[in-house]
């Protein structure tokens, strides 16, 4: 996680050395929709199919590959903005087939009854890298260059490839449907039938659609001191995050979780849209806090709902509709907050 919000950093802030445009950091950013739509169902299906422990290592080699290949376009005398925008295609292809496996595994290694401790445990997990990655990003772009930032993230994968296979084996579950167009359909019908999921796809879709600032997070901080700036504002939404998570056991006496999921939405547009009328670093990197700290109860709340809904056969599948909803609204919400500053929003 770290080293992936570390190359979360260096890519926007290599687009926007290279072009000077927000709309061009966050079309790069959209093309990562792509892969997404095209692979996070078949992700899903192969979740339930094979063992998620290993589809999961072998994704993040994929990624640290391409992060490899970042790492050689950066040395460059003129780097490649063609490169950037296939690299990050790739590894946002393998992430797909990735994060299906990911998800679903969690229970397949925990009781049922730990199961919020460990969606709490994972949450500390994102918040910390979410933290620690943008920070050093900023630090290290700063001090050693654009190079060693993709260098990082390559070489982390291999660690958590490493630790993964010591995972013990997660064998599909009998029931697994096979890798095909009638199983990823099998899935899309559970959660048709079911509300409570369609509600929480739409409310996270349309939140980080119109609320999601990494686009002109570069611009922003190319006023307030480049890079070392633009990872404090991109760790802020991280800080909230874990201080939410750390304080979090009051969820646990929550009963409309829906409701909360809407509510907490509501904050955190409240909280972006103020962050935009007001200046200086601090300000800003507060409210994005504040927005992040929403974000979590959101996504705490979400992910309790999946868990206590989908059955184990499906898991896998669910996650792939699920990766769709979370993924494709801050992508396509990037090219939206990029094409509002292009019109001078």
């Amino acid at each position: 996680m770290v080293g992936s919000l570390v190359a979360a950093v260096a890519a926007p802030f290599q687009v926007w050395e290279l072009t000077g445009s927000s709309l061009a950091v966050g079309l790069v950013g959209a093309a990562e929709i792509i892969p997404v739509l095209l692979l996070a169902l078949v992700g899903g299906a192969l979740a339930d199919r094979v063992d998620r422990r290993l589809m999961v290592a072998g994704a993040e080699v994929a990624q640290g590959v391409a992060s490899l290949v970042l790492a050689w376009n950066a040395s460059r005398t003129a780097p490649s903005l063609a490169v950037i925008v296939v690299a990050s295609i790739v590894a946002a292809g393998a992430y797909a087939l990735e994060r299906p496996s990911l998800d679903a595994l969690v229970p397949r290694l925990v009781d049922p009854h730990e199961l919020p401790a460990a969606a709490a445990l994972t949450s500390v997990q994102y918040a910390v890298g979410s933290l620690v990655g943008p920070v050093g990003a900023g630090l290290l772009i700063a001090g050693a260059g654009l190079p060693w930032a993709y260098a990082l993230d390559a070489a982390t994968f291999v660690v958590s490839a490493g630790a993964l296979l010591a995972i013990r084996a997660t064998p599909p579950p009998p029931e697994g449907a096979a890798v095909s167009l009638r199983g990823i359909a099998e899935g899309l019908a559970f959660a048709r039938a079911r509300p409570v999921l369609l509600g929480t796809y739409a409310s996270d879709i349309v939140v980080m659609l119109f609320g999601m600032p990494e686009a002109v997070l570069p611009q922003l901080a190319d006023g307030l001191g480049g890079a070392r700036s633009l990872g404090v504002l991109v760790a802020a939404p991280a800080v909230g995050s874990l201080a939410l998570t750390l304080t979090s056991g009051w969820t646990a006496a929550v009963r409309r979780r829906g409701a909360a999921v809407v509510l907490a939405g509501a904050a955190y547009g409240l909280a972006i849209a103020v962050a935009g009328l007001v200046d200086g670093l601090w300000p800003v990197a507060a409210l994005l806090a504040v927005a992040g700290g929403a974000d979590q109860v959101s996504g705490l709340f979400r992910q309790r709902i999946w868990n206590e809904t989908i059955p184990d056969h499906l898991r896998g599948r669910l996650a792939g509709i699920e990766m769709l909803s979370w993924s494709s609204g801050p992508l396509l919400g990037r090219v939206e907050s990029g094409a509002a500053e292009a019109r001078g929003g």
